[in-house]
C-alpha cells in the first residue's frame, strides 16, 4: 500500500499492482480497496490493477466530513492518476465508485479510456437510498468478525443466494475490522452527515444522465444485481438503450453490490478490457 497526497494535505491509500491496461478499482459510498481483491487476483495477469480508498474510508485520512463529495472525489482521483503518471485509465466503480466516474466524464474526460459500473448509474433508488441511511456511521452490532460471517446469509436472506462460507468471511473482514473484543467501522462515521443533506425534504437529485451520456465513444460495461435496491431494472434498460455497444450482465442471487467474483461480472470486465488492450 501507497500513498498520495491530495490538494488539501490528505492522503489518500492506494495499491498498485500487476501489468497491462490500467484498471482503477473505486469502491463503494462506505467500501473500500479490499473489496477489489477478487479483481487483483484475477486480472493481475493482465491489467495493471490500482485499488484505491477514498478520502475518510479504509486506510485514507480522515477530512473535513464537508469534502466527502463526488466532486472532491473526482479531483481525488486526477491527484493520483497525476502521481503515477497515467494518462488514461478505464474505472471500474462499484456504487459510488461509478458516481464518481460520471463525474470525471464532466471533469476530466480525456483521463478516461472505460468505464464499468458496478450496479450503479445514474439515477438511484430511492428506496436503496432510504436503506444505506439505516446503517451508515452506526456502529457494528456483531461482537466479532466470526459471528458477522455467521450472521450475514440471514441478514442478505433473499437478496444473495448461493454465496459460499468464505465469501461472507472475506465480506466482513473487509467491512470491519475487529479491535479490543469488538467490530469498528472501516470509514469516517462522519460520512453520515456528508450525505445526510440528500434526504432533506427539498432536496433536488442532480440529472446524471447527460454525464452518462458524456462517455459516448468510450468502452463501457455494465454489472447488475438482479435484487439490487440501488439500480432499477428500468435504469439499466435505458443505460443499454442509449449505449447498446455496452457489455451488460444480470446477477441472479445477487443484489447491491456483486462481489465481483462472479463469472458473468468478469465477463463484462473482460469484454471491455478487451477493447482497451
Amino acid at each position: 500500500m501507497d500513498f498520495v497526497t491530495a490538494a488539501d494535505g490528505t492522503r489518500l491509500a492506494y495499491d498498485d499492482q500487476g501489468q497491462g491496461v490500467p484498471l482503477l478499482c473505486l469502491p463503494g459510498l462506505t467500501r473500500n480497496m479490499d473489496d477489489f481483491e477478487p479483481v487483483l487476483a484475477h486480472y493481475r495477469d493482465r491489467a495493471r490493477v490500482i485499488r484505491m480508498d477514498f478520502r475518510g474510508r479504509g486506510a485514507s485520512d480522515f477530512a473535513d466530513h464537508k469534502t466527502y463529495t463526488p466532486p472532491q472525489e473526482a479531483q481525488d482521483v486526477v491527484a493520483l492518476l497525476d502521481h503515477l503518471g497515467i494518462e488514461k485509465v478505464c474505472i471500474l466503480g462499484t456504487s459510488r465508485g461509478g458516481l464518481v466516474a460520471l463525474v470525471m466524464a464532466a471533469m476530466a474526460r480525456d483521463r478516461l479510456s472505460g468505464v464499468i459500473f458496478n450496479d450503479i448509474g445514474p439515477d438511484v433508488m430511492p428506496e436503496g437510498l432510504s436503506a444505506i441511511m439505516d446503517y451508515i456511521g452506526k456502529p457494528p452490532s456483531f461482537p466479532s468478525l466470526e459471528a458477522a460471517a455467521l450472521a450475514l446469509p440471514g441478514a442478505y436472506d433473499g437478496i444473495f443466494r448461493n454465496v459460499p462460507a468464505p465469501t461472507w468471511a472475506d465480506f466482513a473482514r473487509r467491512i470491519w475490522r475487529e479491535e479490543d473484543g469488538a467490530l469498528h467501522l472501516r470509514y469516517d462515521p462522519k460520512l453520515r452527515d456528508a450525505v445526510a443533506p440528500a434526504f432533506a425534504p427539498d432536496y433536488e437529485a442532480p440529472d446524471l444522465w447527460p454525464l452518462f451520456d458524456a462517455l459516448a465513444g468510450l468502452p463501457l460495461g455494465l454489472i447488475r444485481g438482479a435484487q439490487s435496491n440501488i439500480l432499477s431494472a428500468e435504469t439499466a434498460a435505458e443505460m443499454r438503450r442509449r449505449r447498446p455497444d455496452m457489455a451488460f450482465v444480470e446477477l441472479a442471487d445477487r443484489g447491491h453490490v456483486p462481489f465481483l467474483d462472479e463469472p458473468g461480472a468478469q465477463a463484462v470486465i473482460d469484454d471491455v478490457l478487451e477493447k482497451l488492450e
